[in-house]
């Protein structure tokens, strides 16, 4: 009988080893892409770049689980790769490192633990810092949101946009346990983005005047937010202002896509921990 009693007195820790079969460290490793005024197509792998990303996911059920993370990627996209001739005539072009920091709830189809693969699905909120640059005609980094190249912040109407916000990181993927431990997946991830500026171009061009008359940087900002000129044979009149240069009607996107990594923390069968084996204490010792 003192046996049963000292197994009681050991269950609080069988209970944190048996907790700790919840935790999971999670790696990704793929590539990044957008959507926009400068990429048309809704989904591809044309200018993509490399994507990386690590964090911590925890079991709340055989199906349920909640994954923090961070992602690190770059975004590019250019008019001269469009197969629209009055979208390569613009010759506008952009690239912005993308960091994320994301809390995501996460559904797998399957009981990981009977099965060694399943689907899965998750969603949640994102919270990502992004920054467009281009190079202009002699090779050199600009930052463009300090341009006002639309004329934000200097035309009435048109506020200046952030470089940190929220975003509603959704996707899904198959996942195969390679180990009692290790489990391999395949996943893409959708950004629902709340602003049209990622890659710097929105709406209308403004009056090169105005984006002339800015301190230090107005020349430039002619320069950056209409590059026709720059063609052979293109286009040197800038635009008038109030002719199109993007489209605010939608939103632009970034997802990632690529190879996922779930290795568990607790050892043993590296899944559910409130499956196999659990432990109880007996109800009457005498």
């Amino acid at each position: 009988m003192r046996n049963y009693a000292l197994l009681c007195l050991l269950l609080p820790v069988f209970s944190v080893a048996q907790e700790s079969n919840r935790f999971h460290l999670t790696f990704f490793g793929g590539v990044a892409n957008y959507q926009g005024d400068l990429q048309g197509r809704t989904f591809t792998f044309n200018q993509s770049n490399l994507a990386i990303g690590a964090g911590l996911k925890y079991d709340l059920t055989p199906h349920f689980a909640i994954r923090t993370g961070i992602n690190y990627g770059t975004v590019e996209a250019a008019d001269n790769q469009s197969d629209q001739a009055v979208l390569r005539a613009r010759n506008l072009s952009f690239q912005s490192r993308i960091l994320e920091g994301n809390l995501l709830l996460e559904y797998t189809l399957f009981n990981m633990e009977d099965k060694k693969i399943s689907p899965y699905l998750f969603g949640g909120v994102a919270l990502y810092h992004f920054n467009p640059y281009a190079f202009d005609s002699s090779g050199n980094k600009v930052f463009l949101k300090p341009l006002h190249t639309e004329g934000q912040g200097l035309v009435a109407g048109r506020k200046e946009y952030k470089l940190t916000q929220f975003a509603i990181p959704f996707g899904g993927g198959i996942k195969f346990r390679i180990t009692n431990n290790v489990i391999l997946g395949y996943e893409i991830g959708l950004r629902k983005l709340f602003t049209d500026h990622l890659d710097d171009v929105s709406t209308t061009y403004a009056d090169p005047f105005v984006l002339a008359g800015q301190d230090n940087i107005g020349l430039k900002a002619v320069e950056m937010s209409y590059r026709g000129g720059e063609l052979k044979d293109g286009d040197p009149v800038y635009p008038a202002e109030g002719t199109i240069r993007g489209g605010s009607k939608y939103k632009d996107w970034y997802y990632f896509q690529g190879l996922t990594l779930t290795i568990g923390l607790g050892g043993g069968n590296g899944g559910w921990g409130g499956g196999k084996g659990s432990i109880g204490c007996p109800k009457n010792v005498y």
